[in-house]
């Protein structure tokens, strides 16, 4: 499955989880910049996301796609409500977004949820 680039400019929450190092930051579908979409990746150039989701199965005891998707917002959230890792205020930076998944209702202030991978030269 091809992998879809986006760029942008925003604050970063950089935490590890398990063996990988994870990336999360937040876009706007309007421009009152409410962040109802969640960005987690994985910083990696060979990853495509995927490893989050089998995490969420493995980790969390999730098998509903909806139910592992509130499991990774919850992992990001977490790390950035904790303040205990590293965040960038104002990173730019490039994913490249394997999976876009609308969420059933709203969690943790998303409605999407977009995973993938981020290029580790820019953070």
């Amino acid at each position: 499955m091809p992998l879809t680039a986006l760029t942008g400019t925003s604050r970063v929450t950089v935490f590890p989880l398990e063996n990988l190092t994870v990336a999360y930051t937040t876009q706007s579908t309007d421009r009152r910049g409410l962040g109802d979409i969640a960005l987690v990746t994985v910083v990696d150039a060979q990853s495509d996301g995927e490893e989050l989701w089998k995490l969420a199965a493995e980790l969390g005891g999730r098998t509903a796609d909806q139910d592992r998707a509130r499991w990774i917002l919850t992992q990001a959230s977490r790390a950035r409500m904790v303040n205990a890792y590293t965040n960038l205020s104002d990173a730019s930076w490039k994913a490249h977004v394997r999976r876009r998944f609308e969420l059933d209702a709203l969690f943790a202030n998303h409605d999407v949820l977009m995973t993938g991978r981020i290029d580790p030269g820019v953070l």
